[in-house]
Protein backbone atom coordinates (compact mmCIF):
# COMPACT_ATOMS: atom_id res chain seq x y z
CA UNK A 1 0.00 0.00 0.00
CA UNK A 2 1.37 3.18 -1.12
CA UNK A 3 -0.61 5.48 0.52
CA UNK A 4 -2.18 6.19 3.85
CA UNK A 5 -6.05 5.69 4.66
CA UNK A 6 -8.51 8.25 6.21
CA UNK A 7 -10.48 7.00 9.03
CA UNK A 8 -13.65 6.18 7.30
CA UNK A 9 -11.60 3.97 4.83
CA UNK A 10 -9.86 2.21 7.99
CA UNK A 11 -13.25 2.08 9.57
CA UNK A 12 -14.68 0.14 6.21
CA UNK A 13 -11.63 -2.34 5.70
CA UNK A 14 -11.72 -3.29 9.83
CA UNK A 15 -15.46 -3.05 9.84
CA UNK A 16 -15.70 -1.10 12.72
CA UNK A 17 -18.18 2.39 13.25
CA UNK A 18 -15.84 5.22 12.60
CA UNK A 19 -16.57 6.59 16.33
CA UNK A 20 -15.06 3.17 17.47
CA UNK A 21 -12.32 3.67 15.55
CA UNK A 22 -11.68 6.97 17.02
CA UNK A 23 -12.39 5.69 20.84
CA UNK A 24 -9.54 3.30 20.29
CA UNK A 25 -7.06 5.96 19.04
CA UNK A 26 -7.98 8.06 22.06
CA UNK A 27 -6.55 5.78 24.46
CA UNK A 28 -3.39 5.57 22.90
CA UNK A 29 -2.98 2.50 22.35
CA UNK A 30 -1.28 3.77 19.19
CA UNK A 31 -0.85 7.52 17.35
CA UNK A 32 -1.39 7.13 13.65
CA UNK A 33 0.27 9.90 11.83
CA UNK A 34 -1.78 13.16 10.77
CA UNK A 35 -2.35 15.16 7.67
CA UNK A 36 -2.80 18.29 8.97
CA UNK A 37 -5.16 17.77 11.43
CA UNK A 38 -6.62 14.28 9.72
CA UNK A 39 -5.02 11.02 10.98
CA UNK A 40 -3.33 9.15 8.23
CA UNK A 41 -3.40 5.22 8.93
CA UNK A 42 -0.51 3.29 7.21
CA UNK A 43 -0.98 -0.62 6.64
CA UNK A 44 1.34 -0.99 9.76
CA UNK A 45 -1.53 1.00 11.77
CA UNK A 46 -4.40 -1.60 10.03
CA UNK A 47 -2.33 -4.42 11.57
CA UNK A 48 -1.68 -2.82 14.99
CA UNK A 49 -5.20 -1.85 15.35
CA UNK A 50 -6.85 -4.73 14.69
CA UNK A 51 -4.93 -6.58 17.23
CA UNK A 52 -5.51 -3.57 19.45
CA UNK A 53 -9.16 -4.30 19.17
CA UNK A 54 -9.34 -7.59 19.82
CA UNK A 55 -7.45 -7.34 23.29
CA UNK A 56 -9.78 -4.56 24.07
CA UNK A 57 -12.93 -6.38 23.25
CA UNK A 58 -11.41 -9.18 25.14
CA UNK A 59 -11.67 -6.79 28.64
CA UNK A 60 -7.13 -6.53 28.60
CA UNK A 61 -6.74 -2.97 30.23
CA UNK A 62 -5.64 -0.08 28.20
CA UNK A 63 -2.45 0.16 29.69
CA UNK A 64 -0.93 -3.12 29.17
CA UNK A 65 -2.65 -3.18 25.68
CA UNK A 66 -0.16 -0.17 25.01
CA UNK A 67 2.89 -1.95 26.34
CA UNK A 68 2.23 -5.05 24.51
CA UNK A 69 1.35 -3.21 20.92
CA UNK A 70 4.26 -0.64 21.06
CA UNK A 71 6.88 -3.77 20.61
CA UNK A 72 4.33 -4.82 18.06
CA UNK A 73 4.54 -1.85 16.01
CA UNK A 74 8.51 -1.50 15.89
CA UNK A 75 8.38 -5.20 15.11
CA UNK A 76 6.47 -4.25 11.74
CA UNK A 77 8.60 -1.28 10.00
CA UNK A 78 8.30 0.01 6.36
CA UNK A 79 9.47 -2.05 3.64
CA UNK A 80 9.15 -5.41 5.60
CA UNK A 81 7.63 -8.50 3.69
CA UNK A 82 4.17 -9.08 5.39
CA UNK A 83 3.05 -12.24 3.79
CA UNK A 84 2.47 -15.41 5.81
CA UNK A 85 1.74 -13.16 9.11
CA UNK A 86 -0.22 -13.87 11.63
CA UNK A 87 -1.02 -11.83 14.56
CA UNK A 88 -2.22 -13.39 17.71
CA UNK A 89 -3.45 -11.95 20.92
CA UNK A 90 -4.51 -13.63 24.27
CA UNK A 91 -5.20 -11.93 27.30
CA UNK A 92 -2.05 -10.95 28.72
CA UNK A 93 -0.29 -10.09 25.24
CA UNK A 94 0.81 -10.32 21.40
CA UNK A 95 2.79 -12.59 19.63
CA UNK A 96 3.25 -12.86 15.52
CA UNK A 97 4.34 -15.24 13.41
CA UNK A 98 5.89 -15.05 9.98
CA UNK A 99 7.95 -18.30 8.04
CA UNK A 100 11.30 -17.22 10.61
CA UNK A 101 9.72 -17.88 13.61
CA UNK A 102 7.41 -16.31 16.41
CA UNK A 103 8.03 -12.52 17.99
CA UNK A 104 7.64 -12.10 21.10
CA UNK A 105 6.29 -15.35 22.36
CA UNK A 106 3.73 -15.35 24.96
CA UNK A 107 1.75 -18.16 26.08
CA UNK A 108 -2.03 -18.66 26.99
CA UNK A 109 -4.88 -19.84 24.59
CA UNK A 110 -5.58 -17.94 21.73
CA UNK A 111 -8.24 -15.60 21.27
CA UNK A 112 -7.46 -13.43 18.44
CA UNK A 113 -5.68 -14.86 14.87
CA UNK A 114 -5.60 -13.12 11.53
CA UNK A 115 -3.89 -12.81 8.62
CA UNK A 116 -2.20 -9.86 7.60
CA UNK A 117 -2.20 -10.95 3.57
CA UNK A 118 -6.07 -10.93 4.05
CA UNK A 119 -6.25 -7.43 5.72
CA UNK A 120 -3.94 -6.31 2.93
CA UNK A 121 -5.62 -7.49 0.13
CA UNK A 122 -9.22 -5.27 1.93
CA UNK A 123 -6.86 -2.50 2.29
CA UNK A 124 -5.67 -2.13 -1.43
CA UNK A 125 -8.79 -2.59 -2.25
CA UNK A 126 -10.58 0.37 -0.44
CA UNK A 127 -7.25 1.84 -2.17
CA UNK A 128 -8.37 1.34 -5.29
CA UNK A 129 -11.92 2.29 -5.10
CA UNK A 130 -13.25 5.81 -6.01
CA UNK A 131 -15.59 6.94 -3.62
CA UNK A 132 -17.14 9.35 -5.55
CA UNK A 133 -19.24 6.63 -7.51
CA UNK A 134 -20.78 5.90 -3.88
CA UNK A 135 -22.98 8.01 -1.92
CA UNK A 136 -22.24 8.80 1.29
CA UNK A 137 -24.23 7.24 4.09
CA UNK A 138 -24.63 9.29 7.40
CA UNK A 139 -21.32 8.12 8.56
CA UNK A 140 -19.26 9.02 6.04
CA UNK A 141 -21.27 12.10 6.06
CA UNK A 142 -20.43 12.86 9.61
CA UNK A 143 -16.82 11.89 8.73
CA UNK A 144 -16.49 14.14 6.21
CA UNK A 145 -18.50 17.09 8.30
CA UNK A 146 -15.99 16.23 10.85
CA UNK A 147 -12.95 16.87 8.68
CA UNK A 148 -14.02 20.36 7.10
CA UNK A 149 -14.53 21.35 10.69
CA UNK A 150 -10.80 20.45 11.40
CA UNK A 151 -9.45 22.27 8.51
CA UNK A 152 -11.90 25.50 9.70
CA UNK A 153 -10.85 25.62 12.74
CA UNK A 154 -7.39 28.11 12.01
CA UNK A 155 -9.26 30.03 9.67
CA UNK A 156 -13.28 30.28 10.29
CA UNK A 157 -13.56 28.97 13.97
CA UNK A 158 -17.59 29.77 13.52
CA UNK A 159 -17.97 27.78 10.76
CA UNK A 160 -15.89 25.09 12.00
CA UNK A 161 -18.11 24.95 14.99
CA UNK A 162 -20.85 24.92 12.08
CA UNK A 163 -19.44 21.75 10.43
CA UNK A 164 -18.81 19.94 13.99
CA UNK A 165 -22.96 20.94 14.31
CA UNK A 166 -23.71 18.94 11.32
CA UNK A 167 -21.41 16.12 12.11
CA UNK A 168 -22.96 15.50 15.13
CA UNK A 169 -26.82 15.53 13.27
CA UNK A 170 -25.12 12.71 11.10
CA UNK A 171 -23.87 11.02 14.24
CA UNK A 172 -24.50 12.01 17.66
CA UNK A 173 -21.95 9.25 18.76
CA UNK A 174 -18.77 11.17 17.30
CA UNK A 175 -17.51 11.89 20.24
CA UNK A 176 -14.64 14.29 18.81
CA UNK A 177 -16.92 16.40 17.26
CA UNK A 178 -18.43 17.00 21.19
CA UNK A 179 -14.87 17.75 22.13
CA UNK A 180 -13.78 19.82 19.47
CA UNK A 181 -17.25 21.79 19.45
CA UNK A 182 -17.18 22.50 23.10
CA UNK A 183 -13.28 23.53 22.81
CA UNK A 184 -14.14 26.14 19.97
CA UNK A 185 -17.46 27.63 21.76
CA UNK A 186 -15.31 27.21 25.34
CA UNK A 187 -12.40 29.74 23.40
CA UNK A 188 -15.71 31.86 22.24
CA UNK A 189 -16.36 32.78 25.93
CA UNK A 190 -19.35 30.44 26.75
CA UNK A 191 -18.18 28.22 29.05
CA UNK A 192 -20.96 26.53 30.35
CA UNK A 193 -21.89 25.70 27.24
CA UNK A 194 -18.58 24.23 26.57
CA UNK A 195 -19.42 22.06 29.65
CA UNK A 196 -22.77 20.60 28.15
CA UNK A 197 -21.05 20.00 24.83
CA UNK A 198 -18.22 18.09 27.11
CA UNK A 199 -20.48 15.70 29.13
CA UNK A 200 -22.18 14.81 25.85
CA UNK A 201 -18.70 13.72 25.10
CA UNK A 202 -18.00 12.07 28.33
CA UNK A 203 -21.60 9.92 27.78
CA UNK A 204 -19.73 8.24 25.14
CA UNK A 205 -16.39 7.76 26.40
CA UNK A 206 -16.64 8.42 29.95
CA UNK A 207 -12.46 7.52 30.64
CA UNK A 208 -10.69 9.23 28.98
CA UNK A 209 -8.26 11.56 30.74
CA UNK A 210 -8.00 14.89 28.05
CA UNK A 211 -11.84 14.96 27.77
CA UNK A 212 -12.28 14.89 31.99
CA UNK A 213 -9.40 17.49 31.69
CA UNK A 214 -11.07 19.82 29.02
CA UNK A 215 -13.93 19.89 31.33
CA UNK A 216 -12.28 20.53 34.24
CA UNK A 217 -11.07 23.89 32.18
CA UNK A 218 -14.59 24.78 31.55
CA UNK A 219 -16.49 24.02 34.57
CA UNK A 220 -13.56 26.31 36.71
CA UNK A 221 -14.32 29.43 34.27
CA UNK A 222 -18.16 28.31 34.59
CA UNK A 223 -19.01 27.16 37.92
CA UNK A 224 -15.64 27.49 40.30
CA UNK A 225 -12.57 26.05 41.44
CA UNK A 226 -13.85 23.19 43.58
CA UNK A 227 -16.42 21.87 40.97
CA UNK A 228 -13.38 21.77 38.24
CA UNK A 229 -10.74 19.85 40.63
CA UNK A 230 -13.52 16.71 40.83
CA UNK A 231 -12.44 16.58 37.17
CA UNK A 232 -8.42 17.05 37.82
CA UNK A 233 -8.84 14.41 39.75
CA UNK A 234 -10.43 11.82 37.61
CA UNK A 235 -8.38 13.16 34.83
CA UNK A 236 -5.07 11.85 37.13
CA UNK A 237 -6.96 8.78 38.16
CA UNK A 238 -7.54 8.12 34.77
CA UNK A 239 -4.12 9.24 33.81
CA UNK A 240 -1.58 9.70 36.85
CA UNK A 241 1.29 10.66 34.16
CA UNK A 242 -1.07 13.34 32.99
CA UNK A 243 1.46 16.39 33.98
CA UNK A 244 -0.05 19.29 33.04
CA UNK A 245 -3.39 17.92 35.09
CA UNK A 246 -1.08 17.78 38.22
CA UNK A 247 -0.05 21.79 37.59
CA UNK A 248 -3.82 23.00 37.16
CA UNK A 249 -4.93 20.82 40.18
CA UNK A 250 -1.94 22.18 42.26
CA UNK A 251 -2.82 25.71 41.61
CA UNK A 252 -6.31 25.00 42.36
CA UNK A 253 -5.36 23.37 45.62
CA UNK A 254 -4.04 26.79 46.62
CA UNK A 255 -6.57 28.26 46.03
CA UNK A 256 -8.86 26.05 47.83
CA UNK A 257 -6.40 26.10 50.84
CA UNK A 258 -5.65 22.33 50.60
CA UNK A 259 -1.83 23.05 50.86
CA UNK A 260 -0.55 19.67 51.19
CA UNK A 261 -2.56 18.85 48.02
CA UNK A 262 -1.01 21.21 46.21
CA UNK A 263 2.68 20.55 47.43
CA UNK A 264 1.72 16.85 45.97
CA UNK A 265 0.61 18.11 42.72
CA UNK A 266 3.27 20.02 42.54
CA UNK A 267 5.95 17.50 43.28
CA UNK A 268 4.46 15.12 40.67
CA UNK A 269 4.75 17.79 37.90
CA UNK A 270 8.01 18.77 38.70
CA UNK A 271 9.10 14.84 38.61
CA UNK A 272 7.30 13.83 35.32
CA UNK A 273 8.63 17.42 33.00
CA UNK A 274 12.12 16.99 34.78
CA UNK A 275 14.48 17.54 32.25
CA UNK A 276 17.70 15.31 31.84
CA UNK A 277 19.80 18.17 33.50
CA UNK A 278 18.41 18.40 36.46
CA UNK A 279 15.89 21.39 35.71
CA UNK A 280 11.89 21.10 35.21
CA UNK A 281 10.64 21.76 31.65
CA UNK A 282 7.11 23.98 31.17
Amino acid sequence: MTRNLSIAEVARILGMKESTLREIVRTGVFRPARRGRRYAFSFQDLVVLRAARGLLEAGVPVARVRRALAALAGELPEGRHLSGVKIYADGRSVAVCDSGGVWQPETGQTLLAFEVDGLARLAEAVRAERPAEASPGDGERASLAFERGIDLEDEDPKRAAEAYREALAQDPGLADAWVNLGRLVHEGGDALEAMRLYERALAITPDDPILHFNLALATEDAVGAEAASVHYERALALDPGFADAHWNLAGLCERLGRRADALRHYRAYQKLTEAPGGEAER
